[in-house]
């Protein structure tokens, strides 16, 4: 570490290096210095409602304010321009009008995660302001072209923008049972931007992070110097390396991923981590951390996958031995060449999938704060990451301290979507609170996080598949490579998930599956919604339907015919279990709007997929909750605190929380606060594969049971637990039939498009999901999950230079994201086919939701022009 004390700051309070204006009817006057007005309203007025998304691009529509009645992107709005001006934030909005937004979209279930609400509502204000109770959803979604969600698909957004526009009187309430179609949990808050994200936290003292990034994705670090950084103005402390105490790695599976990469070390990919710069404000830490010089001896990166395979490869990670992460395989049934030879039909076809950037609306932010002296130091860490119990156990080990000394609570993040699983600047900020003895945050931009944090695997799946005369299935054999990027993140899982899901929702007497994960120098890839279940399921139902065309069926007719049920064998030899009768009850209930669609001339397409909820493939997974009852206050009742393990990120895992304990507790549920913290040990492992629901509500479930018994006792911890032990692994010869997950998820999804011009004009999405805990927000979900799907379908994209391995699209309109005005009708239609050893009989539903999406939409543009498509994303211009 090397350290400036009372390092020399140009925070100019003169007259000319300030700036004048009213805010929400306030005069102030503020620094000029600052980047834009969004940073002047956040790190100096401490006015959070506005967030910061992807400063200073003005793409994400987070910030949007009104600037002399004129809605505006703040972090697009220079300090020059606003001086005079009177700014109007929505904590400034008349509380009246206020209530009415929050009502409307709690109501209405118009937010997941949040982020992007306040803005969205400020641009909703000026619509309504100026066209009253005449705008529409229609004529709003256009004026929304400015702002991004990622959650909602923007379906119940409109909804609820419509309601304050026409006035329509909404009185939104918790839900007190299971199956209740109550609002989200801290919706009014959320909707308001009153209830913060780790990003607008403000402790006394605090300082500010910022990264230096290593500008070669493959190089030896020679020589790193921080002098010019460390006499910059503001700054406190640079850290490399060599100030780690404790473990260089961090990593959910593997240990493989430097927290920094050292002088003698070797960079892997773009978003390696060379050096920390702490300063007095966040502007001053990243204007010095681009001060950092670092001698490079470069070496050519592998980009190419397949390449990347070859005994003459070099290696692409520092600190590994082979660029194989892993391979998945099995083989079960007859012998595939035979089977595949005396088929009556034939198919074999190669489909390539893309790498996709989460674009969660927030980006990662982490604040940590030092308690006590060094002997006896304590850490409270705030991180919106997907598994605290992981971040914690990782913080501690580089700090190398006990565990207990280390706190970490979850603060309710922007959105994950499975991006949020590794850590990316917990450790960082952790370290640098820990050596100075002071509040620390870290907060990535746009930029840093696209380097930074795992994306979608892109995947190449090469099939041979046949049926025989009736269109039956007999022979299938896949062979996938996976580009899982530098480090191991959980890419060796989705891998495996793809090859356990390559046969789809089906029967086959013959399977020979094989998927490997492959170390590259392109981005991390990792944990993304549908986890390799979409990319190998596009290349399932895509060669359905080229064999239901050569048998002369319906590509409803060949689903039907070889859709799996209760007792049926099912991929790698799991006996399936009345759960899977889903998947047909889906098919079932579609079969209307299919046949409808294709009588009135248009192109139809279909998609039927299934999900894994829960690790599986033997792991033992745990979940535990605890129910205290809080003394009364005055004449009030007392409070009670919800406590469970699971990240809240929009899916609404802290609602289902609370509808099982308003529910099984009888109480209202006005009176429950849901908490995530580190102080007990409930949590084991990350909020991913769709198990947060289930798991949740059956911990919860088992600690009001625990209450119940002790008499409801105030101040005792009634703990409950869940437990899912019943998997074996993928491909163990021990085991005959092995059960690699305990529960599955079903969807059919139809594309409807226009017959002439292509355009998506409709999906209608039938989903299982065991039973809807909440079927408003179930719906959302969908609704989500179906705008991601044809955004990975059709538009969305997240290259990588093969020359440098790093990514070309560095904005959030590059990406390809679907807006508000491109998305089509979407009707959701649920099913519930309870599944067995399921509390309340749920099987999950946030990962689902995509995986049938862009094989339908294939479908249906085949239907429009003949042409079979085997690459993603099919258009690279939105519709």
């Amino acid at each position: 570490m090397t350290e400036l004390a009372d390092a020399p700051t140009d925070l100019d309070e003169s007259d000319g290096a300030r700036v004048s204006f009213v805010v929400n009817g306030t005069p102030v006057t503020v620094r000029r210095s600052h980047p834009h007005l969004l940073a002047a309203l956040r790190e100096e007025l401490d006015i959070t409602s506005p967030k910061d998304g992807c400063s200073p691009s003005g793409q994400c529509g987070c910030c949007t304010v009104f600037v002399d009645g004129k809605a505006i992107v703040a972090c697009q709005c220079d300090m020059d321009k606003v001086e005079g001006s009177s700014v109007v934030t929505l904590e400034g909005v008349d509380e009246a009008e206020r209530q009415t937004f929050a009502d409307a979209f709690a109501a209405c279930g118009g937010l997941q995660c949040g982020f992007c609400i306040p803005g969205i509502v400020m641009r909703a204000k000026s619509q309504i302001d100026k066209k009253g109770s005449s705008l529409t959803r229609e004529g709003m979604a256009p004026h929304l072209g400015a702002h991004l969600c990622r959650c909602t698909g923007y379906v119940k957004v409109l909804d609820a923008i419509e309601a304050v526009a026409h006035g329509t009187m909404c009185a939104p309430a918790l839900a007190n049972t299971v199956g209740g179609g109550g609002a989200k949990y801290e919706a009014a808050p959320l909707t308001l931007g009153d209830r913060g994200y780790v990003d607008d936290i403000r402790v006394p003292g605090m300082l500010h992070a910022a990264l230096h990034l290593t500008d070669h994705a493959r190089a030896d670090i020679e020589a790193i110097d921080t002098s010019a950084a460390l006499a910059a103005p503001g700054v406190e402390a640079v850290f490399t390396a060599d100030d780690l105490p404790g473990e260089l790695r961090v990593g959910i599976i593997h240990k493989d991923w430097p927290v920094m990469i050292p002088v003698g070390g070797r960079t892997s990919y773009a978003g390696d981590v060379l050096a920390i710069v702490v300063a007095d404000t966040r502007d001053h830490a990243r204007a010095a951390a681009e001060l950092v010089e670092v001698t490079y001896e470069v070496h050519a990166p592998n980009t190419d996958a397949r390449a990347a395979l070859r005994d003459t490869a070099p290696l692409s990670v520092w600190g590994t031995d082979s660029n194989v992460l892993s391979t998945s395989a099995y083989t079960r049934g007859a012998d595939f060449d035979e089977a595949f030879a005396a088929s009556a039909f034939t198919v074999h076809e190669t489909f390539r999938t893309q790498r996709i950037e989460h674009a969660f609306l927030e980006p990662e932010s982490t604040v940590a704060v030092p308690a006590g002296d060094d002997g006896d130091r304590t850490l409270h860490v705030y991180s919106g990451g997907q598994g605290v119990w992981d971040d914690r156990n990782d913080i501690a080990a580089v700090l190398d301290v006990d565990p207990s000394r280390v706190t970490v609570e979850l603060v309710s993040n922007g959105g994950a979507f499975g991006g949020k699983e590794d850590m990316s600047n917990q450790a960082h900020a952790s370290l640098a609170a820990w050596k100075l003895g002071r509040p620390v945050k870290c907060t990535l931009s746009r930029e840093e996080s696209f380097r930074m944090h795992a994306k979608r695997h892109p995947i190449e799946l090469e099939y041979w598949a046949g049926c025989d005369a009736d269109g039956r299935f007999t022979a299938l054999k896949v062979r996938g490579i996976g580009d899982s990027g530098a480090y191991a993140s959980v890419g060796m899982k989705v891998l495996e998930r793809a090859a356990g899901h390559a046969c789809g929702p089906y029967r086959w007497q013959a399977l020979d599956i094989e998927t490997i994960a492959v170390r590259t120098n392109n981005l991390v890839c990792g944990a993304f919604r549908g986890f390799g279940a979409n990319q190998a399921q596009f290349a399932m139902e895509g060669v359905l339907d080229r064999l239901a065309e050569q048998v002369g069926i319906s590509g409803w007719e060949m689903r039907k015919r070889n859709v799996i049920k209760p007792g049926d064998e099912w991929g790698p030899g799991q006996i399936m279990d009345d759960g899977a009768g889903g998947a047909e009850a889906c098919l079932d209930q579609i079969k209307a709007s299919y046949d409808a669609a294709i009588a009135s001339g248009k192109a139809v397409g279909l998609g039927l997929g299934l999900k894994n909820s829960g690790l599986g493939n033997g792991f033992r997974e745990v979940s535990k909750a605890v129910i205290r009852f809080l003394p009364s206050d005055g004449d009030d009742v007392g409070r009670i605190e919800v406590r469970h393990g699971w990240t809240e990120m929009g899916q609404g895992v802290h609602t289902v929380a609370l509808q099982v304990a308003a529910q099984e507790l009888g109480v209202d549920p006005d009176r429950i606060d849901v908490i995530v913290d580190t102080t007990r040990e409930l949590g084991f492992g990350q909020t991913t594969g769709s198990r947060g629901t289930l798991m949740v509500a059956g911990s919860v479930s088992d600690a009001c049971a625990a209450a119940k018994a002790g008499g409801f006792a105030v101040g005792v911890d009634y703990e409950g637990e869940y437990v899912v032990d019943w998997t074996q692994k993928l491909g163990d010869p021990k085991v005959t039939n092995p059960m690699i997950h305990s529960v599955f998820s079903y969807a059919a999804q139809m594309v409807i498009a226009d017959p002439q011009s292509g355009a998506i004009e409709k999906v209608v999405a039938v989903h299982d999901v065991g039973k809807a805990v909440n079927p408003m927000l179930v719906e959302g979900q969908v609704e989500g999950s179906v705008h991601m799907g044809l955004g990975y379908a059709l538009t969305e994209e997240f290259p990588t230079d093969p020359e440098t391995g790093f990514p070309t699209n560095m904005t959030l309109r590059s990406l390809g994201i679907l807006r508000a005005k491109d998305v089509p009708e979407i009707e959701v239609q649920l099913v519930e086919v309870a599944q067995p050893r399921s509390p309340f009989g749920i099987k999950g539903v946030g990962e689902i939701g995509l995986v049938p999406t862009a094989p339908a939409v294939a479908a249906a543009l085949h239907a429009v022009d003949g042409e079979w498509r085997t690459t993603l994303p099919m258009r690279r211009t939105a519709p």
